[in-house]
Protein backbone atom coordinates (compact mmCIF):
# COMPACT_ATOMS: atom_id res chain seq x y z
CA UNK A 1 0.00 0.00 0.00
CA UNK A 2 1.26 3.45 -0.93
CA UNK A 3 1.90 5.90 1.89
CA UNK A 4 1.14 9.61 2.12
CA UNK A 5 3.96 12.08 2.76
CA UNK A 6 3.06 15.59 3.96
CA UNK A 7 5.50 18.50 3.78
CA UNK A 8 4.38 21.74 5.43
CA UNK A 9 5.53 25.19 4.31
CA UNK A 10 4.35 28.66 5.29
CA UNK A 11 3.48 31.47 2.91
CA UNK A 12 2.52 35.10 3.47
CA UNK A 13 -1.17 34.39 4.08
CA UNK A 14 -1.45 30.62 3.87
CA UNK A 15 0.00 27.26 4.90
CA UNK A 16 1.03 24.95 2.07
CA UNK A 17 0.83 21.18 2.39
CA UNK A 18 2.75 19.30 -0.30
CA UNK A 19 1.16 15.87 -0.55
CA UNK A 20 2.90 12.90 -2.13
CA UNK A 21 1.30 9.49 -2.48
CA UNK A 22 -2.23 8.22 -1.90
CA UNK A 23 -4.92 10.25 -0.12
CA UNK A 24 -7.12 7.31 0.83
CA UNK A 25 -8.93 5.97 3.89
CA UNK A 26 -5.82 4.15 5.14
CA UNK A 27 -3.51 7.18 4.91
CA UNK A 28 -5.58 10.27 5.77
CA UNK A 29 -5.45 10.22 9.58
CA UNK A 30 -2.55 12.65 10.12
CA UNK A 31 -3.44 14.69 7.03
CA UNK A 32 -7.05 15.08 8.14
CA UNK A 33 -6.08 16.37 11.58
CA UNK A 34 -3.50 18.84 10.22
CA UNK A 35 -5.90 20.12 7.57
CA UNK A 36 -8.86 20.57 9.93
CA UNK A 37 -6.70 22.34 12.52
CA UNK A 38 -5.07 24.69 10.01
CA UNK A 39 -8.21 25.68 8.08
CA UNK A 40 -9.61 26.95 11.40
CA UNK A 41 -6.70 29.41 11.60
CA UNK A 42 -6.29 30.57 8.00
CA UNK A 43 -5.98 29.80 4.30
CA UNK A 44 -4.60 26.43 3.21
CA UNK A 45 -3.07 25.37 -0.09
CA UNK A 46 -2.91 21.66 -0.92
CA UNK A 47 -0.28 20.84 -3.53
CA UNK A 48 -1.78 17.81 -5.27
CA UNK A 49 0.78 17.57 -8.08
CA UNK A 50 2.37 14.40 -6.64
CA UNK A 51 -0.80 12.66 -5.49
CA UNK A 52 -1.20 9.23 -7.06
CA UNK A 53 -4.75 8.50 -5.85
CA UNK A 54 -7.64 10.09 -3.97
CA UNK A 55 -10.59 7.97 -2.88
CA UNK A 56 -13.99 9.13 -1.63
CA UNK A 57 -12.78 9.44 1.97
CA UNK A 58 -9.95 11.68 0.75
CA UNK A 59 -12.36 13.84 -1.23
CA UNK A 60 -14.72 13.91 1.75
CA UNK A 61 -11.90 15.20 3.94
CA UNK A 62 -11.07 17.92 1.42
CA UNK A 63 -14.71 19.00 1.07
CA UNK A 64 -15.25 19.05 4.84
CA UNK A 65 -12.18 21.28 5.23
CA UNK A 66 -13.39 23.47 2.36
CA UNK A 67 -16.75 23.92 4.11
CA UNK A 68 -15.12 24.56 7.51
CA UNK A 69 -12.89 27.19 5.91
CA UNK A 70 -15.82 28.92 4.25
CA UNK A 71 -17.58 29.08 7.64
CA UNK A 72 -14.50 30.75 9.17
CA UNK A 73 -13.80 33.08 6.25
CA UNK A 74 -10.77 31.06 5.13
CA UNK A 75 -10.11 29.47 1.76
CA UNK A 76 -8.87 26.03 0.78
CA UNK A 77 -6.95 26.00 -2.51
CA UNK A 78 -5.94 22.97 -4.57
CA UNK A 79 -2.64 23.55 -6.35
CA UNK A 80 -1.78 21.82 -9.64
CA UNK A 81 -3.81 18.62 -9.23
CA UNK A 82 -2.20 15.53 -10.76
CA UNK A 83 -4.27 13.73 -13.43
CA UNK A 84 -5.40 11.22 -10.77
CA UNK A 85 -6.41 14.04 -8.42
CA UNK A 86 -8.23 15.89 -11.18
CA UNK A 87 -10.14 12.71 -12.07
CA UNK A 88 -11.28 12.30 -8.45
CA UNK A 89 -12.31 15.96 -8.22
CA UNK A 90 -14.25 15.73 -11.49
CA UNK A 91 -15.89 12.41 -10.52
CA UNK A 92 -17.34 13.95 -7.37
CA UNK A 93 -18.55 17.10 -9.12
CA UNK A 94 -16.60 19.26 -6.66
CA UNK A 95 -14.63 20.99 -9.43
CA UNK A 96 -17.43 23.54 -9.67
CA UNK A 97 -16.94 24.74 -6.07
CA UNK A 98 -13.30 24.06 -5.16
CA UNK A 99 -10.62 26.70 -5.76
CA UNK A 100 -8.16 25.08 -8.18
CA UNK A 101 -5.00 27.12 -8.82
CA UNK A 102 -1.81 26.63 -10.80
CA UNK A 103 0.45 28.90 -8.69
CA UNK A 104 0.55 30.07 -5.06
CA UNK A 105 0.56 33.64 -6.41
CA UNK A 106 -3.17 33.10 -6.99
CA UNK A 107 -3.83 32.84 -3.22
CA UNK A 108 -5.71 35.91 -1.99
Amino acid sequence: MEQLTITEKSGANYVLYELKGAVIAYTIGEFQQKLYDEIERGNVVLDLSQVSEIDYSGMGTIMAAFNDGEDKGHTLYLLSPSPESRDAIEATGFSKVLHIISSVTEVM
